[in-house]
C-alpha cells in the first residue's frame, strides 16, 4: 500500500471538485482557527464559515468574544448545530483563555482537551492548522475511509487515530485530514460512494460498502 500516493491522489481530486474544506479562509490567528473548529461539529462548512465571519466581525479575539454575553453570541452563530450549547462552550472557553493563559490559545493537546467544547479530534485539528504541528485529527470523513479502505478495522475514532499513526509515515500526517475531508465530501461520501469515479479505488477494500455510485 503507498500511503503517499493514495493521500496525494485524494488530496487533488478533492480540490478539483471544490470540496467545502478547500475554501475556508479569513482564519487568520489561532483563536480563530480554534472557534472555527468547534463551531464546525455537526455542521456544514458553508454554514459554520457564514457563522464564523458574523462571530469574529463582532468579536475576533479572546478578550472581546468573552465580553459578550452568551446571547449575543448565540445571535452571532445562529445556524450552526446545537448553537446554543457552542455559545455557552465558546464564551467559557475565551475566559479561560484570558484568565489562565494570557488570552494565547495553548500548543499542547494536554491543556487543549481541556477547554470547553474541544475534544480530541478539535485539538487535534487546531495542532496541525493553527501550529503546524504533525497530528492526526479523526473525524468522521477520516474515520469512515480509512476503515473503507482497509487502511484500519477500528469502532473509535480514538482507536483510529492510534491506528494511523502506527501505519501512515509521519510527514503525511498534516495531510491526512484535509485530504479525507474534502474526498469524503466529494467522492467517498457516507451513503452510496461514487465508486465509479474514485481514482482510489485500487487501493480500497470497500468494507461495509453496500451500494455505490
Amino acid at each position: 500500500m503507498k500511503y503517499g500516493t493514495a493521500v496525494s491522489i485524494m488530496e487533488k481530486e478533492g480540490r478539483r471538485r471544490n470540496a467545502p474544506v478547500y475554501s475556508i479562509s479569513g482564519m487568520k490567528t489561532s483563536f480563530q482557527k480554534l472557534v472555527f473548529v468547534v463551531l464546525s461539529a455537526r455542521t456544514k462548512d458553508k454554514t459554520t464559515y457564514t457563522a464564523s465571519k458574523r462571530l469574529f466581525k463582532k468579536a475576533d479575539t479572546p478578550e472581546k468574544t468573552a465580553g459578550l454575553g452568551e446571547k449575543e453570541i448565540e445571535k452571532l452563530i445562529y445556524g450552526v448545530g446545537f448553537y446554543k450549547t457552542k455559545a455557552k462552550k465558546i464564551a467559557k472557553m475565551s475566559r479561560i483563555l484570558v484568565c489562565e493563559y494570557k488570552g494565547r490559545v495553548p500548543e499542547s493537546i494536554t491543556e487543549l482537551i481541556r477547554l470547553p467544547g474541544v475534544g480530541r479530534k478539535t485539538a487535534n485539528v487546531v495542532l496541525n492548522w493553527a501550529f503546524g504541528k504533525n497530528s492526526i485529527a479523526v473525524d468522521t470523513h477520516v474515520h469512515r475511509i480509512s476503515n473503507r479502505l482497509g487502511w484500519v478495522s477500528t469502532k473509535k475514532p480514538s482507536e483510529t487515530e492510534e491506528e494511523l499513526k502506527k501505519k501512515i509515515p509521519e510527514k503525511l500526517w498534516k495531510k491526512l485530514n484535509k485530504s479525507m475531508v474534502g474526498y469524503g465530501q466529494t467522492v467517498c461520501v457516507p451513503v452510496s460512494p461514487f465508486c465509479s469515479v474514485c481514482r482510489i479505488k485500487r487501493y480500497c477494500k470497500r468494507i461495509n460498502v453496500k451500494k455505490s455510485r
